[in-house]
């Protein structure tokens, strides 16, 4: 009888730690960005519309915003071939990793490092649709240092 007891309270803590573990990973630490009206891509100040965003003091790489912009505003400024985005939290909607990161390769999104060593070995990118649609991500940059 001793062993049943234990085996159920185990389980019982491991669902109950499972589903803590989960939360945290995936709820706890991101915190919702709105109310954003301006990014910085590499010089320039952006104005943006309808940001929605999230992020996190707990990693660097949580940023994602989704938003809308004026092509006019990127004109002149280097393009980048190193971007690569990171996938976001199921629940936050708008940022379709696997959409985005094909459009890059085949050449249907524009991407910029928006900045270089923004917290330190991350950089932040932002790619434009034709149509105004614009992402932002953090991601390593000592993966493709040279």
């Amino acid at each position: 009888m001793n062993g049943k007891v234990f085996a159920t309270g185990f389980f019982v803590f491991a669902a109950i730690f499972g589903g803590y573990l989960y939360y945290s990973q995936v709820y706890a630490y991101y915190e919702e960005v709105t109310g954003v009206t301006e990014i910085m891509v590499q010089d320039r100040s952006i104005a943006v519309g309808s940001y929605e965003g999230i992020d996190a003091t707990s990693s660097g790489l949580k940023l994602r915003g989704c938003f809308t912009v004026d092509l006019a505003d990127f004109e002149g400024l280097a393009v980048s071939d190193k971007a690569t985005p990171l996938s976001a939290p199921s629940w936050f909607d708008c940022f379709d990793i696997a959409a985005i990161h094909e459009d890059i390769k085949a050449g249907q999104v524009v991407a910029y490092r928006a900045a270089e060593n923004e917290k330190d070995g991350i950089d932040r990118f932002v790619a434009v649709y034709p149509d105004g649609r614009a992402y932002q991500w953090r991601q390593l940059n000592v993966l493709y240092q040279e």
